[in-house]
């Protein structure tokens, strides 16, 4: 088995034909048919079945292509490495951000391309748990994110702590007319919508409890991973919201009111992570170091 093997396995598994497949790789069928005989045959195991027109991995397929990907992806961040050691930063970044943490990421990026013109810079957007998991499988190699979270397999820098606020849609604003703050009781009866992350703990938890600890129930009325859908929901008038304060500063507050908690301490922190143990191209490093 070789590399060459490997890459022409992934993409008869990406393609779900022989011919598609081909035809990516600037080749003819036959060949490419027969590259694949040769590694069943060296594998002793057949690695697709047939679905009518459509190729589907067995199960020693699925194992193969899982250990594929990653000996693909280790042989990209390799000759990555040994260019880098002779070259200045150039190519893509790929980073990743929780909306209610981006608020870190605009200045830094400008500053990042203003020194390092010759880098493309890759967004990709998700909760906690999704920018993890996009680490993890190498899709990205930095993530801006929201604590807790389970740090065992990331590297990581905290950026700040940021308090909760309350966001009032302005209809709602008869209970407190004329203060800039609330106090917790006062948000007892209100219909709220809260930050709940795809899998994991985290904000939805933090807030419940604060609720419980001032003695109350929340009434929770929708559950969101996503912060601009949440607000968007705050300023139509469904519902009150507490979130970490710098997740507002990116939206437009003409529908809603933001007023500080008198009565809480509850604090959450941002902090900009990368997987251990792993290699880090040097755009990665470099754009690390900003936030040091």
């Amino acid at each position: 088995m070789d590399i060459k093997q490997l890459r022409y396995f992934s993409t008869i598994v990406q393609e779900g034909q022989i011919t598609r497949a081909a035809k990516k790789l600037h080749m003819a069928q036959p060949p490419l048919s027969h590259q694949l005989k040769l590694l069943e045959e060296e594998l002793g195991v057949t690695l697709f079945a047939r679905n009518g027109r459509k190729l589907e991995l067995t199960q020693p397929g699925e194992v193969l292509y899982k250990h594929a990907q990653n000996l693909l992806k280790q042989l990209e961040e390799t000759i990555d490495e040994v260019r880098e050691s002779n070259e200045g930063l150039r190519g893509v970044l790929s980073i990743g951000s929780v909306k209610s943490c981006f608020a870190h990421l605009p200045q830094k990026m400008k500053e990042y391309l203003q020194k390092y013109p010759l880098v493309t810079l890759q967004l990709r957007e998700g909760d906690t748990f999704v920018i993890g998991e996009l680490l993890k499988n190498r899709e990205i190699e930095v993530g801006i994110t929201r604590l807790p979270m389970d740090l065992n397999d990331f590297s990581f820098i905290r950026l700040s702590k940021d308090p909760y606020v309350a966001v009032l849609p302005n209809e709602f604003m008869n209970i407190q007319p004329s203060k800039n703050e609330i106090s917790m009781l006062d948000l007892k009866d209100l219909p709220l919508l809260l930050l709940h992350r795809i899998q994991g703990s985290g904000q939805f938890e933090l807030v419940v409890n604060e609720c419980r600890r001032h003695g109350f129930e929340p009434k929770i009325v929708c559950e969101c991973p996503d912060v601009s859908m949440i607000l968007s929901l705050v300023s139509a008038g469904i519902g009150a919201t507490i979130i970490p304060r710098d997740a507002l500063l990116s939206f437009p507050s003409d529908h809603i009111k933001v007023l500080e908690i008198c009565d809480s301490t509850i604090t959450t922190e941002a902090a900009i992570i990368w997987q251990k143990d792993r290699y880090l191209s040097k755009n990665a490093k470099y754009f690390i170091q900003m936030f040091q």
